[in-house]
């Protein structure tokens, strides 16, 4: 055994050799063509690698070419499996062994076998799999080698060394099921990460839903409540006009919401223009307002000595994650408090701190703000603030976020100012 040990490990290393190239040629499966004939090629130069460098024992020369053959065969289809034969065939005659048509009758009830067995063999488990490789395997070196001993009449020379000629095909069938073992690990590997891809495509389309539903969701809310206010009859003529125009507004918000989700694919700022920061905030703190009285919520709203704050952005946009921050911050307070807005520009810089006086925040709760599907809220689903931290930083926007447990949550937006 040890004498041709180092013949053994040689037919192992080529036989193995299309394993390495086996992921590269597993990406090309969607072109049928491309796929079947790397398998082919690899597979082939498997096999004519493993004749040249036969291993001897007791007078008999064996090679491992029917692992290459039979795997190549039972994972590359029909075709293939033809084509593997034929090469077989060729190989050995360009060679120059004798007996050439003796050996190409002989090798014909395997190729019938294989060709049966490559019809069910995909729809097998993975023992089942390893278990018709090892037969297959075995069935093709038993009838070919007995078949040209007795036609040779050197039949003796497979009993007189039985022991031997048994250890060899037990080598030869642990190598094929390790073979189709390792193939198998690879193709689950590949289906694995399909099936994470689907599921990728499909938490995607989910978190858009529940997005839109939720961005949809606080236009909708103030426009519910300046409705409501508009109907006291008592109201003047000048609120009402305004509490029209913010109600428009936002349903026109809204609509713009519902455009930017269903082409989500361009995540650009659509409108930049130069905005007046003093009276973008006045806009947002007026749609805020009803929703913060709901919840027994006080805003109190620090604008800006310096009239001249301007900053460059979509100011539809700029409302939309300054209104979703807003809305999280009234909902902190679940029994009341204060709302503080407050604009000011400091070095080239404007910024807006939102300040609250919730149940606040713990470290790690800030670090994973702006995840999809993480909120402190029990029906919350995170997306919002998503939407809105994206909306702040293609702004150019830096967020910095304090919080104490029972204290409330301070957000300092900082934009540069222009």
């Amino acid at each position: 055994m040890v004498v041709y040990l180092k013949d053994f490990l040689l037919n192992i290393f080529l036989i193995f050799s299309p394993l390495v190239f086996y992921p590269y040629i597993k990406r090309a499966q969607n072109n049928i063509i491309l796929y079947k004939s790397f398998l082919y090629l690899f597979f082939a130069l498997a096999i004519i690698t493993t004749m040249f460098f036969p291993i001897s024992v007791n007078g008999l020369t064996y090679d491992l070419r029917s692992i290459p053959l039979v795997v190549g065969s039972l994972y590359g289809g029909p075709v293939v499996s033809l084509l593997l034969f034929g090469t077989l065939v060729l190989c050995r005659f360009l060679l120059g062994n004798a007996h050439q048509w003796f050996y190409i009758v002989s090798i014909l009830p395997t190729v019938f076998v294989v060709l049966l067995a490559v019809r069910s063999f995909s729809h097998l488990k993975l023992y089942q799999k390893m278990l018709v490789a090892v037969m297959l395997c075995t069935f093709m070196k038993l009838i070919i080698f007995i078949s040209f001993l007795a036609y040779t009449q050197s039949l003796h020379l497979f009993t007189d060394n039985l022991l031997e000629n048994i250890r060899t095909y037990l080598i030869q069938g642990i190598i094929i099921a390790l073979y189709v073992y390792l193939i198998e690990l690879v193709n689950r590997y590949f289906r694995l990460e399909e099936e994470v891809f689907k599921g990728e495509k499909a938490r995607i389309v989910s978190d858009m839903a529940a997005s839109v539903a939720h961005e949809i969701r606080n236009p909708l809310t103030a426009v519910k409540g300046f409705i409501q206010l508009l109907a006291d009859p008592d109201i003047h003529e000048e609120k009402r006009r305004f509490f029209q125009k913010i109600c428009l507004d936002e349903l026109n918000r809204a609509e713009r919401i519902i455009s930017d989700y269903l082409s989500i694919a361009k995540p650009d700022l659509e409108i930049v223009e130069r905005m007046n920061l003093n009276e973008e905030i006045s806009q947002i703190s007026s749609i805020l307002v009803t929703y913060a009285n709901y919840n027994n919520v006080q805003i109190d709203l620090i604008l800006s000595q310096d009239d001249e704050v301007y900053m460059m952005g979509d100011k539809y946009k700029f409302r939309q994650a300054l209104i979703n921050i807003g809305k999280n911050a009234i909902e902190a307070m679940h029994n009341g408090g204060l709302l503080e807005i407050k604009v000011s520009k400091e070095n080239g810089w404007a910024s807006i701190t939102i300040s609250d006086t919730g149940v606040g925040m713990t470290t790690s709760q800030i670090n994973r703000l702006g995840t999809p599907y993480y909120s402190t809220k029990e029906k919350g689903t995170g997306l919002g603030t998503m939407v809105s931290f994206q909306i702040i930083k293609k702004m150019q926007g830096k967020i910095d976020i304090t919080s104490k447990l029972g204290k409330g949550t301070q957000f300092i937006l900082r934009f540069p100012s222009v």
